[in-house]
């Protein structure tokens, strides 16, 4: 990626530009940004750092979108982990690539794996579920690093929701034999059916959240109901110091 294509904005570095220029040729780690992980990462230093050392960090939620406006005048695309995947699975499909998914449920990746096999037949794919813990121990660790190591794919893509995909992904990406890891969260719910993500002219007014909300207030309110107004907060603070600063 070259120099242009990302913005600092709240100590992060966002990519801005088109999701096509992210290719699969070179190693990297990609994470995604929201209000909810900003405010999350605040109170965790291994999150944060995990976030801070992204080769890729998009910009995925209207928040972000809202703050890259506000603070530098910028105009920045929101790029959704949904994008991210549907990119990189049409890249892997013209290659005849492997993809390997870590997270959810056994079921939920039996689904996945049959709609890979209509939409991208040209991929091949592998995946564990990992046991539903809050932390995993050495033993849980070294079988996964094994399963992903042995079938050796072009791109992992780690469903465990944030920020333990994060966290995950950074304590052990020296250890994976893997060009791209890939942190996507509610992905593996969309694609594997479990989830229905709000249509297209809810994303493009900016709405998906709501939508989401209204979907699943019970898993989500916290996020946007309690974070949402945590995260505007420190936006219009930042915004607050910075014209100060010009002032004098």
């Amino acid at each position: 990626m070259k120099k242009h294509d990302f913005l600092e904005i709240l100590s992060y570095n966002l990519f801005t530009a088109d999701v096509d220029e992210i290719g699969i040729d070179t190693r990297c780690v990609i994470n995604a940004l929201n209000q909810y992980s900003f405010v999350m990462a605040e109170k965790d230093e291994k999150f944060k750092q995990a976030l801070h050392e992204s080769d890729v960090l998009i910009p995925d939620g209207i928040g972000i979108v809202a703050a890259a406006r506000l603070l530098k005048g910028e105009r920045i695309k929101k790029i959704a982990g949904a994008d991210i995947h549907s990119h990189l699975l049409k890249k892997l499909n013209e290659i005849k690539g492997n993809c390997f998914y870590l997270g959810s449920s056994y079921e939920t990746l039996i689904n996945i794996k049959k709609r890979l096999a209509k939409e991208y037949p040209a991929i091949n794919m592998r995946f564990y579920s990992p046991p539903f813990k809050a932390k995993f121990t050495d033993e849980d660790n070294s079988i996964m690093v094994n399963e992903i190591n042995e079938f050796k794919p072009d791109v992992l893509f780690v469903g465990m929701t944030a920020p333990k995909q994060e966290k995950w992904s950074f304590e052990n990406k020296n250890k994976l034999n893997v060009k791209i890891i890939c942190s996507i969260g509610a992905v593996f719910d969309f694609y594997g059916g479990n989830v229905k993500r709000p249509g297209e002219f809810w994303i493009k007014m900016g709405l998906e959240w709501f939508i989401r909300l209204l979907n699943e207030p019970i898993h989500l309110w916290k996020r946007y109901i309690y974070y949402g107004p945590v995260f505007v907060y420190k936006i219009i603070s930042e915004k607050i110091k910075m014209s100060r600063l010009a002032k004098k």
